[in-house]
């Protein structure tokens, strides 16, 4: 790099193994813009992304960070700071735009080339299946909240699968179902944008039975494939140690954390939040099993811990967040706890068994600008990172089999329904000009992950 950050605190990178992998993360609906170009569709958020007052300013995805045609300048970024995987989403409505039925093949070409540039870089790529984008064309037969649109996203992994398996062997299913399930179809503050609770029930069961069915798609069509499950965790403390407070935290963390482990890891959906739900799941013989398919790794993405105190008139779960006083915030207003990231680490090896683990999310965004020297000073971003791989250190100390670790993001892109306002990229990009510019904090994640390649070397 050519700018150095000069003396950093110590970081135990020697916790980590040689094989430690460096990566960063993006999706396709945040950077890739090029909605309409080459035979992709509309997706759910295209069309959320025109709902008035949805998204921030108005913002959407048409053009995003242009990297349907700019890849090759951000492999060639990944390669400047030294990273050796890339975990990238593919767009179901670009190879497959009805949802279902013909596969678009120039879709599938643009995944093609991008994953033999990235190769060609040395870069590994971790491909998700499922980000969020989903087909409009199915949202408007039902979306998640129907069966079929779980036996689709089978079908477009296999055409997935068919085309990339025989070079990409590391995959995900779903992206934070949590986000899909319960922001979108509860809260309402995502694609689709409903308030239904039994919308939004069902729509979380389908979820996790499509990563069952699409489990059991690549096992066919890529037999060797690496399949896990990427979900987002937050740690839940009770506001204080009352009765009350101490209920409400179990149910956030029913709804937060086991809702979504308990049935992948063959536990079933957990019965006291199906009570509290009271919405019949749309469960069929043989579900369980698919759902419970066995998984390679599990990604964990990581960003706030949560407190929460009763709250028997608000929403299900019936717990409210509790604002604490005098803790560090980003800029999205999340507190910053590094060690929320150990304490998941921890649960997910110890409580569940995952003999293989990646933090295949973790950042934060600040309100980054181009200084008069050109250059995009972030320390606060810089110190979280360094936070936050520290608890990853010592979560291995402790035994955690974590086997690489994945920054958010490659790029500032369009974070969803807070538009382009939020920054969490180790890149900037000046939407304007489409300038990418690497900050400070991306020239650190260089420095270290240099700094352990000599750590391990040999």
């Amino acid at each position: 790099m050519s700018e150095s950050t000069g003396p950093r605190p110590a970081l135990d990178l020697e916790a980590f193994p040689p094989s430690f992998a460096w990566g960063t993360a993006t999706s396709a609906y945040q950077i890739e813009g090029a909605v309409a170009e080459d035979g992709r569709a509309p997706s759910i958020w295209d069309t959320f992304s025109r709902v008035p007052g949805a998204i921030d300013n108005g913002d959407h995805g048409d053009t995003a960070c242009d990297h349907y045609h700019r890849w090759r300048e951000d492999i060639a970024l990944m390669k400047e700071l030294g990273t050796d995987t890339y975990r990238l989403s593919v767009a179901w409505p670009r190879v497959v735009p009805g949802g279902d039925g013909p596969v678009n093949k120039a879709g599938l070409d643009f995944y093609d080339r991008l994953v033999d540039g990235l190769l060609d870089a040395g870069i590994t790529p971790s491909v998700t299946l499922y980000h969020w984008d989903l087909p409009q064309a199915l949202q408007d037969r039902g979306g998640w909240t129907v069966r079929e649109t779980a036996e689709h996203l089978a079908a477009y992994t296999t055409a997935v699968a068919e085309r990339l398996g025989d070079r990409v062997t590391r995959w995900a299913t779903l992206n934070e179902p949590l986000c899909s399930g319960w922001i979108g179809h509860l809260e309402g503050r995502m694609a689709p944008g409903l308030t239904d609770l039994t919308a939004a029930v069902r729509a979380s069961y389908h979820l996790l039975l499509g990563h069952g069915l699409a489990t059991r798609a690549l096992r066919a069509a890529a037999p060797g494939a690496r399949i896990g499950l990427v979900t987002n965790h937050s740690t839940v403390a009770p506001a204080s140690d009352r009765p009350e407070d101490l209920a409400a935290a179990a149910r956030m963390d029913g709804h937060t954390n086991r809702w979504w482990l308990d049935p992948v890891y063959g536990r079933g959906f957990p019965t006291d939040m199906r009570e509290l739900y009271g919405v019949e799941l749309p469960e069929k013989p043989g579900d369980a099993e698919l759902i419970a398919a066995p998984l390679d790794w599990h990604g964990l993405n990581y960003y706030f811990p949560v407190t929460v105190a009763d709250d028997p008139e608000g929403p299900v779960p019936h717990a409210r967040e509790v604002r604490l006083p005098d803790v560090p915030r980003s800029g999205m207003d999340w507190q910053i706890d590094a060690g929320g990231l150990e304490a998941l680490l921890l649960r997910l090896t110890e409580d569940y068994g995952v003999r293989e683990l990646y933090v295949t999310e973790n950042g934060s965004a600040f309100p980054d600008a181009v200084g008069p020297d050109g250059a995009v000073h972030d320390p606060e971003r810089t110190a979280y990172l360094e936070e936050h791989l520290a608890a990853c250190a010592r979560a291995v100390r402790k035994g955690v089999p974590l086997a690489g670790y994945y920054a958010w993001s490659l790029l500032d892109n369009f974070e969803w329904a807070y538009g382009y306002d939020k920054r969490f990229g180790l890149v900037h990009v000046d939407y304007a000009t489409q300038k990418r510019t690497v900050k400070t904090s991306g020239r650190r994640y260089a420095d270290v992950i240099r700094a352990h390649r000599e750590a391990t070397a040999g």
